[in-house]
């Protein structure tokens, strides 16, 4: 699965992952290889990546969306925490 999270003013991660768990504005959810197609909102929270390799990536947001159709998935989001 590959991801992309982009923020306002620049690219913050591009590349293959095993998993992104993020806040949803109903509630945390993870994302795996052949997720259903959705389309959601975030709100203030963590994200959690899982490289390919295994390595973890962790970040707090502030808000945005996140997409993921064909194993693609892009984080909008609108600033990281701290």
């Amino acid at each position: 699965m590959n991801l992309v999270v982009l923020s306002p003013d620049k690219e913050i991660f591009a590349g293959a992952v095993k998993s992104v768990q993020v806040p949803g504005s109903d509630g945390s959810f993870q994302l795996l290889q052949g997720h259903a197609a959705i389309v959601a909102s975030l709100r203030e929270g963590a994200v959690n990546i899982v490289k390919e390799n295994g390595d973890s990536l962790n970040f707090n947001v502030s808000g945005g969306f996140v997409e993921c159709l064909n194993n693609e998935v892009s984080l909008l989001i609108s600033g990281i925490k701290g």
